[in-house]
């Protein structure tokens, strides 16, 4: 199995189970709206992620499964009280099942302004290429 790791940090929540002990899996979160291109280099996946910071945003592949999660931290000035709030620090987190086309040990990844960019080529083998035609 191939596990790529393209951040620091992978979040997770601690669970309970019986006898108290605490065991680390994955915590459910909201999925963050996803656009998806495809080209014959590869696909270019752009996740909004808002208030999620880089070093609480969690990319990693393994086999054929693409995991994406972060926790946002939302700053509120000192003096401001919160009166009612739907989603006070949401945590996002979606995968994706990945083709065995794409070359998952190339992966380019930015965050910029609350979005998250993937771009994932394609094996060589995979791309499209011209075949010359020899004149006998």
């Amino acid at each position: 199995m191939n596990d790529t790791s393209l951040s620091r940090t992978q979040p997770t929540a601690p669970t309970t189970r019986g006898g108290g002990t605490s065991a680390q899996q994955p915590r459910a979160g909201l999925p963050p709206a996803v656009d998806i291109a495809e080209d014959e280099n590869g696909i270019t996946l752009w996740a909004d992620m808002p208030g999620v910071s880089r070093e609480r945003l969690g990319v990693h592949v393994d086999g054929d499964s693409l995991v994406i999660e972060g926790a946002a931290e939302v700053q509120l000035p000192d003096r401001l009280e919160v009166l009612h709030a739907e989603i006070r620090n949401p945590y996002f987190r979606r995968s994706f099942t990945l083709s065995r086309e794409l070359d998952t040990t190339k992966i380019d990844a930015t965050l910029k302004a609350g979005v998250l960019r993937l771009h994932i080529p394609k094996a060589e083998e995979a791309k499209p290429r011209r075949i010359d035609i020899k004149v006998a």
